[in-house]
C-alpha cells in the first residue's frame, strides 16, 4: 500500500533542488520532466532525452524556466508509480541513452566482503569462518590504505604470503579502480518497478548506491540513488561470473530523479552524502543500514576518470554507480547463510538530499519483460516531431 504522499518527497530541499527525469504517458510514450513545485513539466520540446539537456550547458536555465508543454500533478504521478500502476503516468528511470557503467569495491567493508565470497565459492555457510579469519589477517591493514600507494604495494605483499590475496583486493587497494557495464542502456527501471534476481540464485542482495550523471565531455553534473542488485552465489564462485551476476531482466534500479549540481547542491555535497538502506520482508523481516560517500576509498571525480578520458567516451553521457558499502552479513533465515532477498521484499534506498528509491523484489524471470529498446524510442520521438 502506498505512503502518504507527504512521507515520499523526492527530496528534503525539494524547493530549491533542480530535479529531472523521465515519465511515461501511455497516450504520448516517454517524456523528459522537471519537478515545478507540485506539478511535472514536459521538456521534450525542448530537448527530447535526457542525455541532450545535460549535455546543454544551459541545462538549469532549461529546467527552471523552459515554458515547456504538458503538465501532470506529482502526487498523483509519485502515487500511481509506487502503486504499480501501469495504466496511467509514471515515472521510468530518469537515463536514457547513456550507458550505464558501475564502479566495484570502492569501500572497505563492501570489498572484504567480496574477498569473503571469493574464498567461500559461493557457499554462505562457510562464508562466517571466513569472515573472521580474513578480518583478523586483512581488516585493520587494508580499511585506511590509500589505492595506489606504496602502502598499498606492501599491505599486498602481505596479503599475497596469507594466501588471501584477491581480484577484489587488486581493484581495492591497486592502482586501477573495477569499472564495469552495468547494464544495457534503456534497460533500468524507476522507482516503484520490481526488482529482479535469478531464481536459481540462493544468495543475493540490494547495493544501495548514489549514481552520477555524466556528460559526454566526462563531467559529472548532477546525482540519483541506484540499486546494483547483485547474486553474491553467482560472483563468488568465480570474478568471471560478473556479468551474469549483475545483469538480468530489472537487476538495475535508478532513481527516483537526477538532481541537477547548481549553488545548492554540488559534487562536493555527493562526497559528504548519507545513504540509508531498508529492507521490509513479508515475513515482518526488517533490515536498517546506512553508508557514508565520505567512507569511499576513492574520490566519486577519479572513478569518472578512470571511466572516460582519452582511453574511452561516451557520446550520449553515461550514468555510473558509485559503489556500495551494504555488505549483509546479518542471518535471515539459518544461522551462517548471512542474508539473501525473499520474493516481496521492498527495498527503500535513500538520501535526504536525493528522495528515495522503492522497489519490490521478485525474479528477473518474472519481472515484467524488457520491450522497450532505443528503435522504439528513436520511432517515437520522430512521430512525435521531436528529431
Amino acid at each position: 500500500m502506498t505512503e502518504p504522499f507527504e512521507h515520499l518527497p523526492l527530496t528534503t530541499d525539494g524547493a530549491e533542488a533542480l530535479l529531472v527525469g523521465r515519465l511515461l504517458d501511455p497516450e504520448v510514450g516517454p517524456c523528459v520532466v522537471a519537478v515545478r513545485g507540485t506539478e511535472l513539466v514536459d521538456l521534450s520540446g525542448t530537448t527530447p532525452t535526457v542525455s541532450d539537456l545535460l549535455d546543454r550547458q544551459d541545462r538549469l536555465g532549461v529546467v527552471r524556466g523552459s515554458d515547456g508543454g504538458r503538465r501532470w500533478s506529482l502526487p498523483a504521478v509519485l502515487a500511481a508509480t509506487l502503486d504499480g500502476d501501469r495504466t496511467g503516468p509514471r515515472l521510468l528511470a530518469p537515463v536514457d541513452l547513456q550507458v550505464i557503467k558501475a564502479a566495484g569495491v570502492t569501500f572497505a567493508r563492501s570489498m572484504l566482503e567480496r574477498v569473503i565470497e571469493e574464498h567461500a565459492k559461493g557457499d554462505p555457510a562457510r562464508a562466517r569462518e571466513i569472515r573472521a579469519r580474513v578480518a583478523d589477517v586483512v581488516g585493520g591493514a587494508v580499511a585506511s590504505v590509500r589505492p595506489g600507494s606504496e602502502e598499498a604495494a606492501r599491505a599486498k605483499t602481505v596479503l599475497i604470503a596469507e594466501g588471501l590475496w584477491s581480484p577484489y583486493l587488486e581493484v581495492g587497494i591497486g592502482p586501477d579502480p573495477e569499472i564495469f557495464s552495468k547494464a544495457p542502456v534503456l534497460s533500468a527501471v524507476g522507482t516503484g518497478a520490481q526488482i529482479g534476481v535469478l531464481e536459481r540464485s540462493t544468495w543475493n542482495n540490494p547495493e544501495p548506491e548514489v549514481v552520477l550523471a555524466v556528460t559526454s565531455t566526462g563531467e559529472p553534473v548532477g546525482a540519483t540513488l541506484g540499486n546494483d542488485v547483485n547474486l553474491r552465489d553467482f560472483e563468488g564462485r568465480s570474478a568471471l561470473l560478473l556479468t551474469e551476476a549483475k545483469d538480468n531482466n530489472a537487476s538495475c534500479a535508478i532513481g527516483p530523479m537526477i538532481r541537477l549540481f547548481d549553488d545548492t547542491f554540488t559534487l562536493d555535497d555527493v562526497r559528504r552524502l548519507d545513504v540509508t538502506l531498508r529492507i521490509e520482508g513479508r515475513d515482518g523481516y526488517v533490515l536498517e543500514a546506512g553508508s557514508s560517500m565520505s567512507e569511499m576509498s576513492r574520490d566519486p571525480l577519479d572513478l569518472v576518470r578512470h571511466a572516460h578520458g582519452r582511453h574511452h567516451q561516451y557520446p550520449d553521457g553515461f550514468a555510473l554507480f558509485t559503489g556500495t558499502m551494504f555488505a549483509p552479513v546479518d542471518d535471515r533465515d539459518e544461522p551462517g547463510l548471512g542474508f539473501t532477498h525473499h520474493p516481496g521484499d521492498r527495498v527503500t534506498i535513500s538520501a535526504p538530499a536525493l528522495g528515495r528509491l522503492v522497489n519490490m523484489v521478485t525474479s528477473s524471470e518474472q519481472a515484467p519483460p524488457w520491450t522497450s529498446g532505443i528503435r522504439e524510442l528513436m520511432r517515437n520521438l520522430a512521430a512525435r516531431d521531436l528529431l
